[in-house]
């Protein structure tokens, strides 16, 4: 792994560095490469706004970056996907994006097609990352209270 970064991005670089979590410097900015210890779960529009409401009412909240654009989107930063296959295949199955296995997430202030991504709970704000079954419970809340999630892809 790159130990050097350019100075817009350092930073940030190290700090997730020190977390143990694996970034790439792109030309827009940082990406998180996800993997067996961290993971983001996207979750967009109504769903978004439940499942944050959801995770901070059961003191889960962990670091959650927002996605610009017209529709609320945000990616909840989890862990725990190794041992969660049925969490995993019900949040897909609910139509929410998992990124894992390698996937980029582009990490605050990453320039995207519709602005710059910021943080909506900062990793240090944060008491911890939550296991991706809390993500899943709050998905699963937001549904049996009748709010869909809609799919979304990040416009990078």
């Amino acid at each position: 792994m790159r130990k050097t970064f350019s100075s817009a991005v350092e930073e940030s670089a190290q700090e997730c560095i020190q977390r143990g979590w694996t970034v790439a410097e792109t030309a827009n900015g940082l990406c998180l490469i996800t993997d067996d210890q961290i993971s983001g779960i996207e979750v967009t529009g109504e769903t978004a706004a439940f499942v944050r409401r959801y995770l901070r009412a059961n003191d889960l909240t962990g670091p959650v970056i927002e996605i610009p654009g017209a529709e609320r989107r945000e990616i909840h930063l989890v862990t725990g996907l190794r041992k969660a296959a049925m969490a995993i295949e019900a949040l897909r199955t609910a139509g929410v994006i998992v990124h894992t296995d390698g996937a980029g997430i582009p990490l605050p202030p990453t320039q995207i097609a519709t602005g710059s991504t910021c943080w909506g709970v900062t990793p240090h704000e944060a008491r911890w990352v939550p296991p991706v079954v809390a993500v899943a419970a709050a998905v699963r809340a937001a549904a049996a209270k009748g709010v869909k999630p809609r799919v979304a892809r990040i416009a990078s």
